[in-house]
């Protein structure tokens, strides 16, 4: 396969979709691929870089067994745990993110869904940045209900993120206590109510490369807007600590393929960093555009000046911070 004309055909309007021939994808020249992918990316999204910071607001004893993760109460690690935190602390983080050139802010809320005491809470904070903040302002906290999502619109939410987390084939390998369709229809009321939906995946969890397509034709057929793509940093104490870790072309292959499927979406490097070699640095040279960033992602090894630094050596477009020539 030529991808360098396959990009160009997808610049003048071209769109893959399921039943297309993709095998060339999983066999050909991740060099070549990479190039064509970053080309896209550069004629359909341009060089501006989106940034976003999240914040763990309640952390641990989740009742869902989702295999991957640390916060599961079926799981036995050493995550931190707390119930919902100070709002003024969630407040000032979103404040000192701002003056350093993020562009969204996210509360992450651990569990199945908000308590209504926490979501109360999360309604306050939300009012207060929305009043006195600039920074764009996004949540996920689980499975929401139609009325749920419209007052965090009303609040000043612009986003939410669900990930579907895997193929709909692999799904029930990796949870049992809420269903694939479940999440197709938390964002679709998501979607209805007017938010943008940043929804992407982990990837190593042990689907094959079918399965990584499928993800991301099923999310080119849902229309979100933004698209993590998160690499598995196996966690001791859960379910999938033993998975192999993934080796950085397969990292590089799987965003130069959501690329191509997904040509005008956000794709925003999310968590397995450390797994690169240049801690995702050549994500944004094969079909990235946005990242999570962050001074307290313990798995990055990167802070938000660190990041900022590393996309202007690459002449990429971040917002300016106050002073900055």
């Amino acid at each position: 396969m030529d991808f360098n004309k396959l990009a160009d055909e997808i610049i003048n309007g071209k769109r893959l979709k399921r039943g297309d021939d993709f095998s060339e994808f999983i066999t050909g020249d991740l060099k070549e691929m990479e190039k064509g992918a970053d080309k896209i990316r550069d004629a359909l999204c341009g060089d501006k870089v989106d940034l976003c910071t999240i914040i763990s607001a309640k952390s641990g004893k989740c009742g869902e067994n989702c295999k991957f993760c640390a916060q599961s109460a079926f799981h036995h690690t050493s995550c931190d745990v707390y119930d919902f935190m100070d709002e003024d602390k969630i407040f000032e983080q979103a404040k000192s993110n701002q003056a350093e050139g993020v562009d969204r802010f996210g509360i992450v809320d651990s569990g199945k869904g908000p308590t209504p005491e926490d979501f109360e809470k999360i309604i306050h904070v939300i009012k207060r940045m929305h009043k006195e903040l600039n920074i764009e302002l996004c949540c996920s906290l689980g499975f929401m209900t139609s009325e749920q999502f419209h007052r965090l619109h009303e609040a000043g939410v612009t986003a939410v993120h669900n990930n579907i987390e895997t193929s709909r084939r692999f799904f029930p390998h990796i949870c049992t206590t809420h269903t694939f369709d479940d999440k197709i229809a938390n964002i679709k009321r998501a979607q209805a109510e007017g938010l943008n939906v940043c929804s992407g995946c982990i990837i190593g969890m042990g689907e094959d490369w079918d399965d990584r397509i499928d993800i991301a034709l099923t999310l080119n057929e849902l229309d979100v807007s933004s698209i993590p793509i998160n690499s598995l940093m196996p966690i001791k104490g859960t379910a999938l600590e033993d998975r192999p870790r993934l080796t950085e072309d397969d990292i590089l292959r799987t965003i130069a393929i959501f690329r191509y499927i997904n040509p005008t979406k956000e794709l925003r490097l999310a968590g397995g960093r450390a797994l690169m070699s240049d801690n995702g640095r050549c994500t944004f040279t094969s079909g990235a555009s946005a990242s999570i960033t962050g001074n307290m992602l313990t798995t990055s090894g990167s802070t938000i000046k660190m990041d900022r630094e590393m996309l202007t050596e690459l002449g990429r477009d971040i917002v300016p911070v106050p002073g900055e020539v």
